[in-house]
């Protein structure tokens, strides 16, 4: 059975590719790792930058680029803490 990802869930694996990636990806092959549609990815990607968990920069070339602000790291943290929560507990 394939388990469905919850929004958490997504938030978190969003993140976690752009912090994995040196806190620094362009938005393609965010989109392409996120495993999500472009709609669903833009409707994510806006509500994580509304709610300052990521900010889009742009280098001297005018291309842009998504990297985790404070906000976004500390989710992070909290997400894995309330995972091995979970876990500890078979929960």
């Amino acid at each position: 059975m394939v388990k469905k990802r919850d929004r958490l869930e997504v938030i978190y694996d969003i993140l976690r590719l752009i912090q994995d990636r040196h806190n620094s990806i362009k938005p393609t092959p965010l989109l392409r790792y996120s495993n999500l549609s472009s709609q669903r990815f833009s409707e994510y990607m806006d509500e994580l930058i509304t709610k300052d968990f990521v900010k889009e920069i742009k280098d001297k070339k005018g291309r842009k680029y998504i990297t985790l602000t404070d906000k976004g790291f500390k989710y992070l943290e909290r997400y894995k803490t309330i995972i091995n929560f979970i876990d500890d507990f078979n929960l």
